[in-house]
């Protein structure tokens, strides 16, 4: 690590970042305490993280020069998405610039079929699954699990192997003809079974590049549209071995993919015990925001910590439950004067707002609550998150 002088000669490391989404204002809100210097790669200076960063640069990812020239004078690069092109954090790598996560650990965040192959390989238990090239050959995929000569094995879940989030780039198909779709991308399509799930969880991990990692507690989340609303924390009435399984599971999967920072692990339960996985994040999660309020380290902060290789910090709950709900935009622009409301009714509700033009079905902010009681934890979170949507009006 090659820490910047301040003025007064004092000395702390440049944390770049590329993206200027939401998750990168939260992590360099969790940075300032610590006196880390944020540098900034955004789209635009509109962009939820450029609006509060002091330093930032207006570029394209994707162009292997802005990436380089960004990357002069910071100590580290680190992501709030996963789409910097592999070969161009290589050649960061050669450049003598530390990436993490790496482009080796990246990857499979990036491609489902490389996750999903390594994942098999290292005996984690996944969703039945194939690269499939064509609509008949999904059919073939279908047919392949089907429960009896009776059924055609659908319906099954496609996925392009890049770039889908928030339910985009996922398909329901039900047959050939609905199977058509995926594929006229002209990117690859990966096949796999629909489960037949309880429940969805998530394992949040921080891991260094010393190897220290931290667990935080299982939680639950529920989506909406294929977008995540709710998560609470810890996952309600799950089984104290299973919790400890998929946090185990989570922390070898860190751990065999070589991942520097926070990864989130997106599990099915299904309705036998088990636990099969879904989808990796490497960066700081919805499913982590929790941890803003409810942890005694936050999600932002570890991965803070993880990438400039400092001692992690305690991922333990404050309270017994924390509620994470997300706000999305509805028909009712002015968030701001329903704080009064909120507020009032509830001084213990923490809002976080991320600076974005309220659109309908868009995240513009998280409301967190937490507490000793889960039914009253969790009617706050709604209740707030409704009432600055503008779908509850009292």
């Amino acid at each position: 690590m090659r820490p910047r002088r301040y003025p007064g000669g004092v000395t702390f490391p440049v944390v770049g970042m590329v993206g200027g989404g939401q998750l990168a204002r939260m992590t360099h809100e969790a940075g300032i305490p610590l006196g880390i210097r944020f540098k900034l790669l955004s789209d635009t200076p509109q962009d939820s993280a450029a609006q509060v960063v002091g330093d930032v640069v207006v570029g394209d990812y994707r162009d292997l020069d802005t990436l380089r020239d960004f990357a002069r004078g910071c100590d580290v690069i680190t992501f709030d998405h996963e789409h910097v092109p592999t070969a161009h954090l290589r050649a960061l790598e050669a450049d003598g610039i530390p990436v993490r996560p790496g482009p080796d650990a990246l990857v499979h965040a990036q491609d489902k079929g490389v996750m999903r192959a390594k994942l098999t390989e290292i005996g984690v238990p996944c969703p039945r699954h194939r690269i499939v090239t064509d609509p008949a050959d999904v059919v073939a995929f279908a047919a392949e699990g089907a429960a009896d000569a009776s059924s055609d094995g659908f319906p099954v879940v496609l996925k392009t192997v890049r770039g889908g989030y928030d339910g985009k780039g996922v398909w329901v198909v039900r047959t050939a003809e609905e199977a058509a779709e995926p594929f006229r991308a002209g990117v690859p399509v990966l096949a796999e079974e629909k489960v037949d799930f309880v429940r969805e969880l998530a394992a949040n991990v921080v891991r260094s590049p010393h190897g220290q990692a931290v667990a935080y507690p299982v939680v639950e989340s529920r989506q909406v549209d294929g977008v995540c609303d709710t998560v609470i924390a810890p996952a309600p009435g799950l089984a104290p071995g299973l919790a400890l399984h998929a946090e185990e599971m989570a922390l070898r999967i860190a751990k065999e993919l070589g991942v520097v920072g926070h990864l989130a692990v997106e599990l099915f339960e299904t309705a036998d015990g088990r636990v099969l996985v879904n989808e990796l994040a490497m960066r700081p999660h919805n499913s982590g925001h929790w941890t803003q309020d409810g942890a005694i380290t936050s999600q932002f902060a570890n991965h803070v910590r993880a990438v400039l290789d400092l001692p992690l910090g305690d991922p333990r709950p404050r309270a017994p439950w924390t509620v994470m709900c997300n706000v999305l935009g509805g028909d009712y622009p002015d968030m701001y004067s329903a704080y009064l409301h909120c507020m009032a009714r509830d001084p213990g509700l923490k809002i976080h707002m991320y600076g974005k033009d309220v659109k309908p079905g868009r995240k513009v902010g998280h409301v967190n609550t937490y507490g000793d009681d889960l039914a009253d934890v969790l009617e706050r979170a709604r209740h707030a998150a409704g009432y600055l949507k503008g779908t509850i009006t009292e």
